[in-house]
């Protein structure tokens, strides 16, 4: 959803081309955005239910909470499974640390702390250590992406 104060007819058409599913500019009532999230929250339920997610080799089983690559079963913890569908979920968005810190350990981002570092070393270290391709990827200076690369 763009919130814009960008009104004229070309500005909403472009971002309705970008891949917005709604446009709504300022100044705009809160009681019209929240019902518009509402709408785009339904429609999204709706096509969001799948039982597993995948990249390359990895499969995340969400009705079961388990992870497997190129078949071999791997156990993560809650937060590990939590970042790890985030970022399937978002495959190929860059990720800013304080997505990641708001949507996975539900707070503000405190830049001095290396929680997410720490916590994307170690799901690496169990998704793509002694696989190809590697799938976890830094953007520096901007956050974290999950696409699959060719293998060097």
């Amino acid at each position: 959803m763009f919130l814009t104060a960008k009104d004229s007819v070309d500005d909403r058409v472009k971002g309705l081309e970008l891949g917005a599913d709604d446009y709504l500019v300022k100044p705009f009532a809160f009681s019209e955005l929240l019902a518009r999230v509402r709408t785009l929250l339904r429609r999204g339920a709706k096509n969001k239910e799948v039982d597993a997610l995948h990249a390359a080799d990895l499969e995340l089983d969400l009705l079961r909470r388990r992870v497997t690559r190129a078949g071999k079963r791997i156990d993560l913890t809650a937060k590990e499974f939590a970042l790890l569908e985030l970022l399937l979920r978002r495959r190929g968005e860059v990720l800013p640390r304080s997505l990641i810190a708001s949507q996975v350990w539900d707070m503000n981002f405190d830049s001095d702390t290396n929680v997410i570092e720490v916590a994307v070393r170690r799901l690496r270290a169990k998704i793509d250590d002694g696989f190809e391709p590697k799938l976890i990827r830094t953007v520096r200076g901007m956050g974290y992406v999950l696409e699959e690369q060719e293998c060097e």
